[in-house]
């Protein structure tokens, strides 16, 4: 072995452990490759970039706006459901036809596309002939991926190997030469899944009609049970205060459902909406956690404590730190950045407008060039220089604190009673600064002073904590203990069988720009004036501490408003709408064209007028140019992560060949199976690659053994185009687990799948599309000597 190819697969290596542990994001991790490789010199630096120019590259990006044409111009979606209406309401018969459906689109469709295209009508069809989702969503994953499989278009594996072979020096690939094989494989697979796998499938509740469907949503996230009403009695201090300023959901994670007030509901009441006495507020959420909230009020403000706060004055320091670029800190929220456990100071202020922002932090995003104040010990404020983060430090000193920022102000003492219920609990738990926003300077005990506590730090009776916040806020604090709560909530005064007020199901769609966003930081409320009522994840539902959920590819969200609201969701690009509400069908005044062009597309390719790169291409042009999309949603169609991975691996395998690292891999394989034969090698390699697909992305995949099968049937001396065909059909075969392929992950929460359902399925599916590559081959791709 050479040092250039030890340094290869060192290179492998490293992006392998990446790719599984997800530490990086695949596709920067996929230029940290590149980039590497071209400073190493294992690459010329064109050839670093050849990817991007790659005639494959070009294809898949100009697909997924053909692919887009379709879909927005209402074709996809007349085809889908006049091919269910025919289907029947027997669940065999349904399976076969959503699943034949499926596959004839994904053969000329980008198969995600396909997936989130057909999710909704599937889930309504479901629902219409009251066969659970869950029997149909899981067979519409897996036919979009053996639809894949038919034609040199259907997924990005198959136009890599291509590639491959016309880099290696072979002709590729043409547009139908996968067609054989493929529609047999999938003509297999869905006889499979229909007359086997589907009995493998859970069983969930049937939803059917709009009021059983409505109330299953109810059931389904536990809602009733977690309703109550709160009453505002005619002399609380909450009187005259606005919703926000009460904090009744901010503080409690609470969702105020409505406002009852003189007989009348006004529903989702507005931030600025103001208390009167004897308003009825319905909420949903948890009552304990409003209860444990009413321990908050034992605390006791000492109004002149001017030794402790002089004694802390002396040892906590200010600091105003930019942001430099390039930070990990950039994009970040505030409550996620981690300024305590990396830096041992806190956030206490973010300039905004000219002026400080000193509360209400948690959920400010971060940005290269922000001015950030922040406070901590002396000696850990003077050590923030030190730290590449911030482009700038300047220390705040003498009384610059309370001039500029009011510090004293906001400083106050609290007296913890020896007989408080917060005896004995932690900062953290006592959730004095989720509620109020406050900060927990210093905590006086026996005499002696602990400055910038943290959060494990324990609470004891007479404890004196030095806070900096708002002291109102403890009267707010005693309004809210004062409410009388009614668990028993009359049914006419129920919001949920109000039509004001409409529950309704969706999942992120995968290109979604709301992915790994808290739900804290969406807000739902102010953005969309909805509410988010819950999330159905791994087939377990989460309803509490919401704020602090990041949204996932696969969720299915509950979301809660007023009809009117709810609707505008469908035009929104974000949200796939599983729940009908009248939503308007899609305009199919351009299906015609949209169809003829990727006609054209088809037939220039197998006339063999235009490569398929450019054809592609031109027919996306003409999608934008006939009004079919605009170049803005051509532009948000491209999978850009997809792109980049692609083109960012595509070195690599070069790197492999020119280096002879490729011939190395071959060898080992040809080490232990080499002497039993080319089909047996085959078969190695096709297992290899079935398994991988569970780690590592597909492209990148077949980037890697494109190079490593050249090398081993050029060893044997055999033409490439068998092995590199059962590569193709075992890496796009990406049945076993959910994150295989974002299709599998796209219904796993509208089906309530746990991951051990995608085992018992796919498990199977997997070893039936072998048996059947394997029996196939020998006929359809006979082995042909060099």
């Amino acid at each position: 072995m050479t040092f250039e190819i030890a340094l290869v697969l060192g290179i492998l290596g490293v992006a392998l452990v990446l790719f599984i542990s997800e530490v990086i994001r695949m596709d920067v991790v996929a230029l940290l490759v590149l980039g590497t490789l071209a400073i190493s010199g294992l690459v010329e630096p064109e050839q670093a970039f050849l990817g991007f120019s790659n005639s494959a590259v070009i294809t898949v990006w100009a697909m997924f706006i053909l692919s887009e044409g379709l879909t927005r111009t209402g074709i996809a979606d007349v085809i889908g459901r006049q091919v269910m209406r025919i289907a029947g309401r027997r669940e065999f018969t349904m399976i076969i036809v959503i699943m034949i459906t499926a596959a004839v689109l994904s053969a000329f469709m980008n198969n995600i596309g396909v997936a989130a295209l057909m999710l909704p009508v599937v889930v309504e069809v479901a629902r219409r002939t009251r066969i659970a989702a869950s029997r149909l969503l899981m067979p519409l994953a897996y036919s979009t991926l053996l639809g894949g499989l038919m034609t040199l278009i259907g997924t990005p594996p198959n136009l890599l190997i291509s590639e491959s072979l016309a880099i290696g020096g072979y002709a590729p690939f043409e547009l139908f030469d996968f067609t054989p094989l493929g529609a047999a494989i999938m003509i297999v697979g869905v006889l499979f899944v229909a007359l086997i796998g589907r009995f493998l499938l859970p069983k969930k509740p049937v939803e059917h009609d709009k009021a059983v469907s409505q109330r299953n949503l109810r059931t389904r996230y536990k809602l009733h049970e977690r309703t109550f009403l709160m009453r505002i009695p005619q002399d609380s201090i909450l009187v005259g205060k606005t919703l926000a300023e009460s904090r009744i959901g901010a503080s409690t994670g609470l969702i105020i459902l409505s406002l009852i007030r003189d007989g009348r509901s006004e529903t989702l009441p507005g931030r600025r909406t103001v208390i009167r006495g004897g308003d009825g507020i319905l909420v949903q959420g948890r009552v304990d956690q409003f209860r444990e909230l009413r321990r908050l009020s034992d605390l006791v403000i000492e109004r002149e404590a001017p030794v402790l706060k002089s004694m802390v004055s002396s040892k906590v320091g200010y600091a105003e730190v930019t942001i430099a670029d390039g930070s990990p800190l950039d994009a970040e929220l505030i409550r996620d950045a981690g300024f305590r456990a990396r830096f041992d100071v806190v956030v206490v202020g973010v300039m905004r407008r000219g002026g400080y922002r000193m509360s209400n932090l948690a959920y400010v995003p971060l940005k290269s060039g922000d001015r950030v104040l922040v406070q901590g010990e002396r000696e850990a404020v003077e050590q923030l220089d030190r730290f590449s983060d911030f482009s700038k430090v300047e220390i705040v000193s003498g009384d610059q604190p309370s001039e500029n920022y009011h510090a004293d102000e906001r400083l106050f003492v609290l007296r913890l009673p020896k007989e408080s219920e917060l005896v004995g609990a932690s900062l953290a738990k006592s959730r004095l600064g989720d509620v109020f926003d406050f900060r927990v300077l210093a905590v006086f005990r026996d005499g002696k002073l602990k400055v910038m506590p943290r959060g494990d730090d324990e609470l004891l009776g007479g404890d004196l904590l030095l806070v900096e916040g708002q002291p109102a806020d403890l009267d707010v604090l005693r309004g809210l203990q004062d409410l009388e709560i009614d668990t028993s909530v009359p049914a006419k005064q129920g919001a949920f069988d109000s039509e004001r007020l409409t529950l309704m199901d969706a999942t992120l769609d995968p290109r979604s720009s709301l992915a790994g966003r808290t739900v804290g930081e969406l807000n739902f409320r102010e953005r969309y004036g909805i509410e988010l009522a819950g999330i159905w994840r791994e087939g377990e539902t989460v309803r509490s501490d919401l704020a602090d959920q990041r949204l996932q590819v696969g969720d299915a969200l509950l979301l809660l408003g007023p009809r009117d609201r709810l609707q505008l969701l469908d035009s929104d690009s974000d949200f796939l709408i599983l729940t009908p509400l009248g939503q308007k069908p899609p305009d199919t005044r351009r299906a015609p064209i949209a169809a003829a062009i990727m006609l054209g597309v088809v037939v220039s390719v197998m006339m063999g007028y235009a490569p398929i790169a450019i054809a592609a291409v031109v027919g996306g042009t003409f999608m934008v140019l006939t009004g079919c999309l605009t170049m803005e949603q051509a532009y948000r169609a491209i999978d850009w992560r997809a792109i980049f991975l692609i083109a960012g691996m595509l070195p690599l395998g070069f790197a492999m060949q020119d280096t002879g690292a490729a011939v190395y891999l071959a060898e080992q394989v040809m080490l232990l199976l080499g002497d039993a034969g080319p089909w047996a090698v085959i078969m190695g390699l096709y297992i290899l690659t079935a398994m991988a697909t569970m780690i590592i992305p597909t492209a990148a995949l077949v980037v890697l053994m494109s190079p490593i099968v050249l090398s081993a049937m050029a060893d044997m001396g055999v033409r490439p185009e068998t092995a590199m065909m059962a590569v193709a059909m075992a890496a796009s075969a990406s049945f076993t687990s959910p994150i295989s392929h974002p299709a599998n992950i796209l219904v796993m929460g509208p089906g309530g799948y746990r991951f051990l359902d995608y085992l018992k399925v796919g498990v199977p599916l997997t070893i039936v599309v072998f048996i059947t590559v394997m029996l196939l081959l020998p006929v359809l791709w006979p082995l042909t000597p060099v």
